[in-house]
């Protein structure tokens, strides 16, 4: 249960973001810095993060919590302006590899969500997400981030 553990502390993230994921045409990235700090829960069984984003004016959370019943994290995002806290996605860590899957909308429609979470090793880290508009059948890669350690965090 202690396997988001390696996230603890505070890091600097390179962000890079579709403009208007599912859209038409061609895809037009965005990139933005970064900072997050991500403190223990639980004694392993979860964490909870802000991230903020100088650029844009606003800020971010993530909760991640471990249901020791199915052995499974849930992660929840919340974003500043809008103060709601979105639907959770689903998964586990395999090693230094983590699938989590969910449902949500976007502007308006059902989507599929899907969050990637690679340890590249003691002070790197990516996250990935992807949506789908088609139930699974096709992904689209949306928004990167590129951690880089800045300081160790404790228990």
């Amino acid at each position: 249960m202690n396997e988001f553990d390696f996230l603890h502390g505070s890091w600097d993230v390179a962000n890079r973001r579709l403009t208007a994921p599912l859209g038409p045409g061609p895809a037009t990235w965005t990139e933005f810095p970064g900072h997050s700090v991500i403190r223990p829960l639980f004694e392993g069984a979860g964490n909870i993060d802000e991230i903020v984003f100088p650029t844009l004016g606003h800020r971010g959370a993530t909760l991640r919590l471990f249901d020791h019943a199915t052995g499974r994290w849930s992660i929840y995002w919340s974003d500043s302006r809008t103060g709601r806290l979105d639907p959770p996605v689903h998964g586990t860590l395999d090693g230094d590899r983590g699938d989590f899957h969910g449902e949500d909308t976007y502007d308006g429609r059902p989507i599929r969500v899907h969050f990637t979470w690679f340890r590249l090793g003691p002070d790197t880290a990516r996250w990935e997400q992807e949506f789908s508009g088609d139930d699974g059948r096709n992904w689209e890669l949306n928004w990167t981030m590129d951690l880089t350690r800045t300081g160790r965090g404790g228990a």
